[in-house]
């Protein structure tokens, strides 16, 4: 058996908040009942070894034996949950290059569902984004290839390919009667992961679009300019994570930081108690106290909901939006040794500084805002988040709390925005906004055990 010594890892492939954990060796006694446990488990693997071999030499055409391994090895892990993967040795290089912030290919947040791939989010300033590519499309073909029957990994690798060169897409999205053939000319992906303006002349507007490793220091960067370009007729700040499907857990904790003075940021919980982690706020306020509103949808995952729910916990921000995504748990990146790729294993469940897990539920904003969008749209922004992943982690109080969208960020009437915008300035606006279910205030005011 092995003890699990916890590293913060970098990642942002699907929007998962990661840790990678180092082994080292540990002094394990059993007793019998484990002893019987560990012999049917051998007899297991005897199974395996004998479905292998009989593959191998009765299969219509001879096999190739590291592909029928690294198959097994996918099928286990996929098996487990939605996040769970193996990664082979060029998958696992891929999504170290993509954390850096720049990578090949489309700029698109996907994720399995069903055999079929379902785009998460569009990266902003990307072939993906251009082409009008929405959140909830679900990718049926790549060029004339069915994804039914390929892994995550694989159909990620399908999609990338050189600069300049082309792929079709055939996408299936509801609200539409036929599938929409996309062409896409894939491009250098720089994902700029902090945008910001100046909004209504004396607010500053800040989108996160993910978390790589220069969100933290692009927050930074663009707060200081906002500050001189406004002065101190500074009223607050906006921060738009709305669509960001998540990254780099650290990103999330210092992103979280910037804001606080102390206290805790986030937990996380693995199947043993020694693995439970808390990472707690340094004194500095980047904004120096100023009121901070906080923009989150259906399409904010992973390290945006840790961020979203840490300064929420705090009362440091007020979340305006619909309820998030609700993807509550860790995943480490194992590497599996030279040229052997790696597993991307879930192996914790984080909390808020409050004890709660968002996992199949979401954060729920503090006031709750429903944009309008046009009757054709309105069949493909509705979701589920991770609650309608097949096998995803069960959170043990409801998974249903309040409405979640994911409509974009940039509509022509963004009533979030302009709520938002308007608390920051004293204008109560109740024509567009009201409390959200499960969103009670006084109920928020008293933190609970943690779990």
């Amino acid at each position: 058996m092995m003890r699990k010594t916890s590293v913060i890892l970098l990642s942002a492939a699907t929007g998962a908040a990661l840790t990678l954990f180092v082994t080292q060796p540990r002094a394990v006694f059993m007793g019998s009942s484990a002893r019987a446990a560990t012999a049917d488990t051998y007899r297991q693997l005897n199974l395996f070894g004998d479905v292998f071999e009989r593959v191998r030499s009765d299969y219509v055409e001879k096999p190739d034996d590291t592909k029928l391994i690294e198959s097994a090895i996918s099928g286990m892990l996929t098996g487990l949950d939605p996040h769970s993967s193996y990664m082979d040795a060029k998958s696992f290089r891929d999504m170290q290059v993509q954390t850096r912030g720049e990578f090949g290919g489309l700029g698109i947040e996907v994720t399995m569902e069903d055999g079929l791939i379902k785009v998460v989010s569009p990266i902003d300033d990307t072939p993906a984004s251009r082409a009008g590519i929405m959140a909830n499309d679900i990718i049926t073909n790549l060029d004339d290839e069915a994804v039914q029957g390929l892994t995550l990994n694989q159909a990620v690798e399908k999609m990338r390919g050189p600069v300049n060169t082309k792929i079709r897409l055939k996408i299936i999205r509801k609200g539409q009667d036929n599938p929409l053939d996309v062409t896409l000319v894939r491009d250098n992906i720089r994902v700029r992961s902090v945008r910001a303006r100046v909004e209504q002349d004396d607010i500053a507007y800040i989108r996160i679009t993910t978390f790589n490793e220069q969100t933290t220091e692009g927050l930074k960067r663009e707060v200081a300019n906002l500050s001189n370009q406004i002065g101190d007729k500074l009223k607050g700040y906006i921060i738009d994570l709305r669509n960001n499907p998540g990254g780099l857990l650290e990103e999330a904790v210092t992103v979280s930081d910037s804001f606080l003075e102390r206290g805790e940021i986030v937990s996380t919980r693995g199947r043993n108690a020694e693995e439970t982690q808390r990472r707690s706020a340094h004194a500095g306020d980047l904004t120096k106290g100023k009121p901070v509103m906080v923009l989150v949808n259906g399409g904010s995952a992973s390290a945006s909901e840790i961020v979203a729910g840490a300064l929420q916990d705090h009362k440091r921000a007020t979340i305006v939006g619909t309820r998030s995504f609700g993807k509550g748990s860790v995943q480490t990146i194992i590497p599996l040794g030279s040229g052997n790729g790696a597993l991307r294993l879930t192996t914790a469940r984080y909390y808020t500084p409050s004890g709660k897990s968002i996992q199949a539920k979401g954060i729920v904003p503090d006031i709750e805002v429903l944009q309008d969008v046009p009757d054709e749209l309105k069949a493909r922004t509705d979701t589920k988040g991770e609650a309608s992943l097949r096998g995803h982690l069960k959170n043990d109080g409801d998974e249903k709390t309040g409405s979640q969208s994911y409509v974009p960020p940039d509509a022509k009437d963004d009533k979030a925005l302009k709520l938002a915008a308007d608390l920051l300035h004293g204008i109560k606006n109740s024509a567009s906004a009201a409390p959200a279910p499960g969103g009670d205030k006084a109920a928020a005011d008293k933190p609970k055990a943690a779990n």
